[in-house]
């Protein structure tokens, strides 16, 4: 599992691993945004504020692992069942909005891990196949038999948390340190709002640049990652030399709007 875990293995060598953000239906859309980029590590999947369905949600999943590409599933709350239903499409990982409290990332380590780590119920039949591996001289691929699957899980997905609010800002470094949590996730624009000082023109004041990085200091000192949501290539670049690594590069919203944009005004 952790050889088709693309995000996991950059993660783990401490190289930047670049997503892609999909809020958009269908699985042409997840191709084509996934074949575009060979350097894309992750797609993620955004059930919170996104139009994806839970039976899009596993189709999508399925598309991006086939192309190669880490799918990783932002659920709508740290609910048990709907973390369950993410990491049995296949998900090589999850994002878990709003978290507030340690006793909040505790729980969703809980429902993500199969005992005796967490409370995770067993039924690999939809997942083993998110995680093939290519044999060698075109043989075929390799796939998981659901055994595997039980024993290799709790160590091969990627379990990430958002600090978007001022309370889990207060407790990061005590989140952090939370057995099973592997990443540190940052919104900008809602950890700006919940702390009062949100993203004016583009641009995010001194205040709230240091609360950012108190994110990555504290993923750090715990040995995890930390990750942060960005709208452009260079923008990634930047922040991994800050010292995040799970860094998103492009929203299927915000680039189609972008493109159509420039392409009807150069036929001005």
């Amino acid at each position: 599992m952790q050889a088709a875990n693309h995000l996991q293995r950059s993660l783990r060598a401490g190289n930047p691993a670049y997503g892609g953000w999909q809020m958009l239906p269908g699985t042409n859309l997840t191709r084509v945004m996934c074949r575009a980029a060979p350097n894309m590590d992750w797609l993620l999947v955004d059930l919170e504020h996104g139009n994806i369905s839970d039976d899009s949600m596993h189709e999508i999943v399925a598309a991006a692992a086939a192309c190669g590409v880490s799918p990783i599933v932002r659920v709508v709350d740290g609910q048990d069942w709907m973390i369950k239903r993410a990491l049995d499409s296949g998900a090589h990982g999850i994002l878990v909005p709003v978290l507030e409290t340690v006793e909040d990332a505790i729980k969703v380590v809980r429902a993500s891990k199969f005992p005796p780590m967490g409370t995770r119920g067993f039924e690999p039949l939809l997942a083993v196949e998110k995680f093939v591996e290519q044999r060698a001289h075109g043989s075929g691929v390799k796939e998981l038999t659901g055994k595997e699957y039980l024993e290799q899980a709790n160590s091969s997905l990627v379990i990430a948390v958002q600090i978007e609010t001022q309370s889990a800002l207060e407790c990061v470094n005590e989140i952090a340190k939370v057995p099973g949590i592997d990443v540190l996730f940052v919104g900008p624009f809602d950890l700006g709002v919940s702390i009062g000082h949100p993203i004016v023109g583009g641009k995010m004041d001194e205040t709230l640049e240091l609360a950012i990085q108190s994110v990555q200091e504290a993923a750090q000192a715990a040995d995890i990652s930390a990750g942060i949501y960005c709208d452009s290539g260079s923008d990634a670049k930047n922040w991994h030399k800050k010292g995040f690594l799970m860094n998103s590069v492009m929203t299927d919203m915000i680039g189609l709007r972008e493109v159509v944009s420039q392409s009807f005004q150069s036929a001005q």
